[in-house]
């Protein structure tokens, strides 16, 4: 299991006690959704569909790369790698 740190987007942040990162220990992206499903509530239906897919409107980065250019959600991980959850922002 790789460390990685999730940067949680200031929308979701009340679904992880109000923090802006948190520590996950999960081998693929995959993984690292099954493990903030599971530690907190009501979260993981904000980030993915019925189905386990991230919602058109969310977008998954590992460092500065979009996993949809890498291995999408079975994109492997390492000690230290920090994915962030980027939400898609209306604007006008």
């Amino acid at each position: 299991m790789s460390n990685v740190t999730v940067r949680i987007p200031t929308p979701l942040r009340s679904f992880v006690g109000g923090a802006d990162e948190v520590a996950v220990s999960a081998d693929t992206v995959a993984g690292v959704l099954v493990v903030l499903g599971e530690r907190h509530r009501g979260l993981i239906e904000r980030v993915c569909d019925a189905n386990g897919k991230p919602r058109p409107f969310v977008n998954l980065y590992l460092g500065p790369k979009n996993i949809k250019a890498l291995s999408g959600l079975d994109t492997a991980l390492t000690d230290g790698d920090v994915l962030s959850i980027v939400p898609a922002v209306a604007g006008g």
